[in-house]
């Protein structure tokens, strides 16, 4: 028993695992992101990678201290990061479930009965106490690798539910900035508002006294009156909308409905001249959906594995020990009983089922390798798209803040003017009216680019050097930024 148990458990370890190796499929990545004007001499981290935007923490391109207190706050009470943990720890013990076939199952199992035989049957008739007690072992002998095959595939989910994770809170930390950024544009679209419709009342409050001193028209003063109603029409709006957006990031922050703190203004949080974006090959190894794909893909070339090894026998060892006796004291005395045994069960005929499932397997794979492929192009697109976009809306906002000059000039022109008696209303009020929509629009401009901004660290895979337990800041830190950034 001893030689067959050696026997066995070599053959187990040392055996072979059928079904294909695991390769990464080929991709084909360009050399540059397109859109990517970055200097070809970038700084080269660990002397093969260039640098990338993506090797920053959070905490270092966003250094509004309220942000990232409501940031910590998202990764330690969110929603979705507890699920996502959750999932982490299932799919760790359904890997440890997989792991325990490599073990033999050995269980126990303990009875007593009492009996009395017919006398038609036996000339014993006397009641009878009966005790038995047995443990049992049953193994499976991994000769063909199909748990470990088992293991592999289970291994790889585990692995995707922790990329999963990390996806989740690069995803929260992008969403919370994002929506806090858009509740700062609100915050200033309301600040013009506010001032806007303050000018439009002191037009309207000029025009009313001249009209009562009699050297204004009724149809200047009733445009005046038109002009403040519209604008002060948008400031309860706006209210309406600042409120929505506060709630919208206490539920990513996993509160109740309240008021968020502010930090910085709008036009002071910073954003850097240039960004490296690093070279595309890298998003393999950083952005956690490719991570996640890859072993999405692992997974299904491991069940291929289990597929064939089906194909084979299964070998099986069965070994029990126990007693079996009318008194407690004899069971393991004159009632012991013992078995060891070896079985092998092999399909003979199945109806294609093993066929068939094999196919399924294959088909799975080529979807998992389509579904990555699909990942990894996808990854290329958002990082070239945010990249044009982050460099285009730089030069939208420079225009728009040459317009904004440019109406307020002319808003004074047109009130001296109107004073000196050199202009009608029309005039005043076309120049108010035109400056109105462009300080909005430039505020949403700037919106805009911080959101790009964001849009592009995810998509580049930020934070992928952090540990997870290091997702939230260090006790103690402060503000951060990047090298050489300066606020535009």
């Amino acid at each position: 028993m001893r030689k067959l148990a050696s026997l066995m458990i070599a053959v187990s370890l040392f055996g072979c695992a059928v079904g294909p190796d695991y390769q990464r499929p080929p991709i084909t990545a360009p050399d540059q992101f397109r859109g990517d004007v970055a200097p070809k001499d970038a700084p080269v981290a660990g002397g093969a990678e260039a640098a990338s935007l993506a090797d920053r923490a959070w905490w270092e391109i966003l250094p509004d201290e309220s942000l990232k207190a409501l940031i910590d706050e998202a990764l330690r009470n969110g929603h979705d990061v507890r699920l996502a943990a959750w999932r982490v720890e299932e799919a760790r013990a359904n890997a440890g479930i997989a792991h325990s076939e490599f073990f033999p199952r050995i269980q126990g199992d303990a009875g007593w009965s009492r009996s009395r035989q017919s006398e038609f049957f036996s000339p014993v008739t006397d009641t009878l106490n009966l005790y038995d007690v047995n443990l049992g072992l049953s193994w499976e002998i991994d000769l063909w690798g199909r748990i470990r095959r088992l293991n592999e595939a289970a291994l790889a989910r585990y692995l995707e539910t922790e990329e999963v994770r990390r996806g989740v809170m690069l995803s929260l930390v992008s969403e919370v900035a994002t929506s806090y950024f858009r509740l700062r544009a609100l915050d200033y679209e309301l600040e013009i508002a506010e001032r806007t419709t303050a000018a439009f009342r002191e037009t309207h409050d000029l025009f009313s006294r001249r009209l009562e001193a009699g050297i204004a028209s009724a149809l200047e003063t009733a445009s005046a009156q038109a002009a403040l109603a519209t604008t002060a029409a948008a400031i309860p709006d706006l209210q309406r909308l600042i409120e929505e957006q506060e709630n919208q990031l206490a539920f990513l922050l996993g509160r109740a409905p309240g008021d968020v703190p502010r930090g910085a203004a709008l036009n002071d949080q910073l954003l850097p001249p240039e960004i490296p974006a690093g070279l595309p090959s890298d998003l393999l190894e950083r952005r956690p959906d490719l991570r996640q794909a890859e072993q999405t893909l692992i997974a299904a070339n491991a069940e291929v594995g289990v597929a064939v090894a089906d194909f084979f026998p299964t070998i099986g060892i069965t070994a029990a020990f126990g007693g079996v006796a009318p008194q407690l004291d004899d069971l393991f005395k004159d009632g012991k009983t013992w078995h060891a045994g070896a079985g092998l069960l092999t399909p003979v005929f199945q109806g294609r089922r093993l066929k068939n499932q094999h196919r399924a397997a294959l088909a799975r794979w080529e979807q998992a390798k389509v579904g990555y492929e699909q990942s990894v192009n996808n990854a290329l697109t958002e990082v070239s798209t945010a990249l044009v976009a982050y460099q285009k809306l730089a030069d939208v906002e420079r225009e728009r803040a040459q317009a904004v000059a440019g109406f307020s000039e002319a808003v004074e022109l047109a009130n001296s003017r109107y004073l000196s008696g050199l202009a009608d209303y029309l005039e005043v009020l076309l120049a108010q009216q035109q400056l109105f929509p462009a300080e909005n629009a430039l505020a949403q401009t700037r919106f805009a680019r911080l959101a790009v901004l964001v849009q592009l660290y995810r998509a580049l895979g930020g934070g992928w050097t952090l540990p997870d337990e290091e997702w939230a800041r260090p006790d103690g830190e402060t503000v951060a930024s990047i090298a050489g950034v300066t606020s535009r």
